[in-house]
């Protein structure tokens, strides 16, 4: 599950390393190209740390005091406030982000592409992906070249399940508007058919290309990533360390030094990184993990509380006008109310037809007893050619639930191969279903 939520996060993209780069003078110009977030909600985040982000924001309402009809400083401050939600995860930065990027659409009304471009960011961040697709085509028909609206146009188009319409936004934005955003975007749909190393390729050209630290540690994240997603540890644990030492405060990084620590038979210390992470960024899927690492260790009191927490920031998430429905559907799939990730993995597929959320009403349906439903959408997730041990071992138990005894060993062990601590909870319980199965990896 938090490999799932970690993707997401990828996706929703790169806000604002204009933030740190501004000049203030007359207006807000932008000094570089945005990157992409290692854990946003939305599209354009840079590399800022919280500390460089809460400077620049006093700055620019400083600015704004004195420049109130400075319509891209207004525009900027919203981006601002939508990555300072993905630094904190704290949502109730959202309303305050809608407030100030509509003052700058009220300062200037048409021809205002950075406005557009932070609307996007923000209706991303809040999973409307419509919106966010809507609203990169108001900004790109002002400036075709904007590579903040490039970027979120992929984001959304993927979110929607719209992936051959990402394939061809992910190529017109790369021959716009090349540049780490726009590379590990390309990564990324290649990743999700199935072309895993293609999307190496890109993401070591993007490596390659990177010299500002956020860039580099973000590029390697990526790169920890796949390698992690392919059960390779020993590289997985190589480039998030690159990116650490690029980047010592990168939550990607990070989290994913964490999960490899596990995998590796260092529980003290994916502990220590995943409770360091919770603290700065309390996201549920972090939170879910670090609880199903203590679950997994038979510390159910433990788990219980970081469950507890996650499922206090989705209601927190709602309040700020997220919609948390496949978050919803997942978590309380596995740790809440059955009936609940039902209803919200429901309410999902009527928004998108992403494989995410295939995925997520297959094993919501399964859990709450109707597996020959569930397996309809688990073939749905696996139709881009997507290879996600997480996918492979909800349709695996689906199978094994139906009857379907040689179809299940096929699945529960090709997620065994894939990645053998795709997670702490239910890898275990993936190889014992397996060898009840008569089967092994």
């Amino acid at each position: 599950m938090a490999q799932v939520f970690a993707r997401r996060l990828l996706m929703a993209g790169a806000i604002v390393a204009m933030i740190v780069g501004v000049t203030l003078a007359a207006t807000i110009r932008v000094e570089r190209p945005a990157r992409q977030s290692d854990a946003s909600f939305a599209a354009g985040a840079p590399g800022a740390s919280a500390a460089t982000l809460s400077g620049a924001i006093d700055r620019l309402q400083r600015h704004l005091r004195d420049q109130p009809r400075d319509a891209v400083g207004w525009a900027t401050l919203g981006l601002a406030y939508v990555e300072r939600a993905r630094l904190t995860a704290d949502p109730s930065y959202y309303p305050k982000a809608a407030t100030v990027l509509g003052t700058s659409l009220k300062v200037r009304p048409d021809g205002n592409d950075t406005v557009h471009a932070g609307l996007a960011a923000l209706a991303a961040a809040r999973h409307d992906f419509g919106t966010a697709l809507a609203e990169t085509d108001r900004a790109l028909a002002v400036n075709p070249y904007g590579a903040r609206a490039l970027a979120v146009r992929v984001d959304a188009l993927v979110e929607l399940g719209r992936y051959e319409d990402a394939e061809a936004a992910a190529k017109q934005a790369d021959a716009k508007a090349p540049g780490i955003p726009v590379f590990t975007r390309v990564a990324y749909v290649h990743e999700l058919h199935g072309r895993t190393d293609e999307a190496r390729r890109v993401l070591k050209l993007a490596a390659a290309s990177a010299t500002d630290p956020g860039d580099v540690a973000y590029v390697r994240t990526q790169l920890g990533e796949l390698a992690w997603s392919r059960g390779d540890t020993r590289t997985a644990g190589r480039e998030f360390a690159a990116a650490l030492r690029a980047d010592s405060t990168d939550l990607g990084a990070l989290d994913g030094r964490a999960r490899v620590r596990a995998a590796t038979g260092d529980a003290a210390g994916a502990r220590r990184d995943q409770e360091a992470l919770v603290t700065r960024s309390p996201l549920p899927g972090r939170l879910a993990w670090l609880g199903e690492l203590r679950e997994s260790e038979g510390r159910r009191d433990e788990a219980a509380k970081q469950y507890g927490v996650a499922a206090t920031w989705d209601a927190l998430a709602k309040a700020n006008g997220v919609t948390p429905d496949l978050e919803t559907a997942l978590f309380a799939a596995d740790h809440g109310d059955k009936a609940a990730a039902l209803r919200a993995a429901r309410a999902e597929w009527t928004r998108r037809h992403s494989i995410h959320v295939a995925d997520a009403l297959a094993w919501a349906l399964h859990v709450n007893g109707d597996d020959e439903e569930a397996l309809g959408y688990a073939r749905k997730a696996a139709g881009t050619g997507y290879r996600n041990a997480a996918f492979l071992y909800h349709r695996g138990m689906i199978e094994r639930s139906l009857g379907q005894r040689s179809e299940a060993r096929r699945d529960l062990a090709a997620a065994l191969r894939l990645n053998p601590h795709f997670s702490p909870l239910h890898a275990p319980r993936a190889r014992t279903a397996l060898a009840r199965l008569g089967g092994d990896t």
